[in-house]
C-alpha cells in the first residue's frame, strides 16, 4: 500500500479474518481481546495473519491479585464505576459488565501462558495502572 492512499475499515469476524496469510508485521487489540468467543482460536487466527517474527500486542485488562491494592480495585469497579459510568453515559449495564468480563477472563501469567501454548515465542507481559492492565507481546515462530 502506498502512503497517500486511505486505511480502509471494515468489519469482520476476529475468528475468521479477511487476510491472507502471513499479512502483516503487527497486529495489536485493545481491551477486546477478552470479548472473543473463543480465546484459543484467536490467538491462532492471529499467527495465521502474522508474518514469521510478526509480533502480537494485546492490551487488556487484568484482574489485580489480592490484597489491599487488589480489594481497593474491585471495590471500586463492582461498586464506584457501574455508579458513575451509568451517571456519565446513562447506559450502567455496560459498566456493570466490564468488572464481571474482567473477573472472568485470564490473569497475566495465564494468557501469557496460553500464548506459548497457541505457539508464540518470546511471550513476554507488563502490568500498568496497578496491576490492572497488561500489554502481553509475542512473536510469531
Amino acid at each position: 500500500m502506498n502512503g497517500d492512499a486511505p486505511i480502509p475499515f471494515l468489519e469482520a469476524d476476529a475468528l475468521r479474518l479477511p487476510f491472507g496469510d502471513c499479512s502483516f508485521d503487527l497486529v495489536t487489540l485493545a481491551f477486546g481481546f477478552r470479548n472473543l468467543a473463543n480465546y484459543e482460536a484467536g490467538l491462532h487466527e492471529i499467527l495465521r495473519v502474522l508474518r514469521p517474527a510478526g509480533t502480537v500486542a494485546i492490551l487488556e485488562f487484568s484482574e489485580p491479585a489480592r490484597g489491599l491494592m487488589g480489594d481497593v480495585y474491585r471495590f471500586y469497579c463492582r461498586k464506584v464505576l457501574p455508579k458513575i459510568g451509568g451517571w456519565i453515559s446513562g447506559d450502567s449495564a455496560a459498566y456493570e459488565y466490564l468488572p464481571k468480563s474482567v473477573a472472568r477472563f485470564f490473569r497475566a501469567e495465564e494468557l501469557a501462558d496460553l500464548m506459548k501454548h497457541a505457539g508464540y515465542k518470546d511471550v513476554r507481559y507488563r502490568l500498568m495502572t496497578l496491576n490492572s492492565i497488561a500489554l502481553h507481546l509475542g512473536e510469531k515462530r
